[in-house]
């Protein structure tokens, strides 16, 4: 090997296996390569045969130094791969039961093919927050570990709370009828950086009422393992989360904002990397054409992202509530959407929509979102699609469905006034009402402003000489590289 690529510093990057998680790990791997690293991909066996099917990787295969790797989910085997989201719960038991003796396995390989000079000593695990495991495989070969947190600042600094909250009383819940009797707007104030935060706009898996909830005891313990890392790194920025990361800082010592990675990917040169995404379902490019012939700012984008589902009477709703609204739009309807199944449109709502309305099954979110008739985006609130958002300078009609999804509802509603709730009873009047305050009313002219001033402000950040851009190499310079 010559001395140049010995030279080379080598990061293996593991997300938790969920599009929403790999998305963004995947950016930062790429980020990571145009600043000179050889990179190691590590996906399970199950999500890198989707990839394959959905064609996600077709540039990739040719770079020596961008390299894929999997490991088993420890799930049981089905005869082939389903195009669906495996389940959340199995998947979350099986990654802590399961993960660190393959991943350790896989350590050891990368460091054989090392010792016989075919690619670069690995100096440095990236590993998604929730994958406790790789904090153990860090200390036992003595490399530095980054920890990568896919969801928000402000959705962090709830999880680092998680354990207070619990020892408060506040969580779990008591009974049922605490979702109902008003208890969740209780003022959580006293956790530094939520300012007039109540318990509904934390996590959504606050609200259990089974003390042995595994979503929230496993999320608990991953804080607790959090200060064992050697940084944290935040796909977000300092004019998006201020009070948040402040709050962050004062518990942990190395917390890196480093994104928003759209912003930061669109400056960067982008070589052979441009045409490898991540999605797990093939995309549906004939949607960008369909834009095309689309006036400016009038297209509504609907999507609910990669696990949100909903009832058959959900989908109706909404569906009539767009049609009604008589707005041109594009809507993302994955095949496992609809609880129970697919779910037939009636042909007098195909009729209603047949000018102005189309349906995909998946598509490049980010182009779509940058296309010019691009006036609104309906989304469930993940914080890809948040970020993505603000990168596009789209304002948002919001509909949280799991997760952190409230956290970032509240974000973009209460704090940075670019988007819309709709209530969770979904209705269709309110659907038609939204959208068309969105597309066409004062508020939406409103939000649309704001929303454009925090693109700017995000991409001055991810700018050379811009805070986001300086934390990614001093993460790169103090962690990544500060052994080798």
């Amino acid at each position: 090997m010559s001395n140049p690529s010995e030279r080379k510093p080598h990061a293996v990057l593991i997300p938790f296996p969920v599009q929403g998680h790999i998305n963004p790990l995947f950016r930062l791997a790429k980020l990571l390569h145009l600043r000179g690293f050889h990179i190691t991909f590590v996906h399970t066996e199950y999500n890198y045969k989707r990839l394959l099917n959905s064609r996600a990787l077709k540039a990739l295969h040719v770079l020596p130094d961008f390299q894929f790797q999997t490991i088993p989910d420890g799930l049981p085997l089905t005869h082939d791969v389903a195009n669906v989201t495996q389940d959340i719960v199995s998947l979350g038991k099986s990654v802590r039961e399961n993960f660190l003796q393959p991943f350790r396995e896989l350590l050891a390989k990368l460091n054989d093919s090392a010792i016989a000079g075919l690619i670069p000593p690995v100096t440095g695990l990236v590993s998604d927050f929730s994958l406790t495991f790789t904090i153990q495989a860090a200390q036992e070969l003595a490399l530095p570990l980054l920890l990568f947190s896919p969801s928000s600042a402000t959705c962090f600094v709830s999880i680092m709370n998680l354990r207070a909250l619990s020892d408060k009383g506040l969580i779990p819940l008591k009974d049922e009828s605490y979702l109902t009797n008003g208890y969740l707007d209780t003022k959580v104030d006293w956790i530094p950086g939520l300012k007039n935060f109540r318990l509904k706009d934390l996590l959504d898996f606050i609200r259990t009422t089974n003390p042995n909830n595994f979503m929230l005891n496993n999320l608990i313990d991953m804080a607790d393992n959090v200060p064992k890392a050697s940084a944290i790194v935040i796909n977000t920025s300092d004019e998006l989360e201020s009070e948040a990361l402040k709050a962050l800082s004062s518990m942990l010592p190395s917390v890196y904002p480093i994104g928003p990675f759209p912003s930061f990917l669109n400056q960067s040169p982008q070589s052979h990397l441009e045409s490898s995404g991540s999605n797990l379902w093939k995309e549906d490019t004939e949607c960008l054409e369909w834009l095309k012939s689309k006036e400016s700012n009038s297209v509504v984008y609907v999507n609910f992202g990669s696990i949100t589902i909903m009832t058959p009477e959900q989908l109706l709703e909404f569906a009539w509530g767009l049609a009604n609204s008589k707005r041109p739009f594009l809507w993302i309807i994955r095949p496992d959407l609809v609880i129970g199944g697919s779910m037939i449109l009636s042909s007098e709502f195909v009729n209603e929509i047949s000018n102005r309305g189309l349906i995909a099954s998946w598509c490049p979110q980010e182009q779509v979102l940058n296309h010019p008739s691009i006036g609104g985006f309906l989304t469930h609130c993940g914080w890809n699609s948040t970020i993505e958002s603000i990168c596009a300078g789209v304002p948002m009609l919001c509909w949280p469905f799991f997760a952190d999804q409230p956290t970032n509802c509240r974000s973009i509603c209460s704090e940075w006034g670019i988007g819309i709730e709709i209530d969770t009873k979904v209705k269709r009047k309110e659907v038609e009402k939204n959208v068309n305050e969105l597309m066409l009313g004062e508020k939406g002219k409103e939000m649309r402003q704001k929303v454009m001033q925090l693109k700017k402000k995000v991409e001055e950040e991810t700018r050379s000489g811009g805070l986001s851009y300086m934390n990614l190499d001093k993460v790169i310079s103090e962690v990544l590289v500060k052994q080798t």
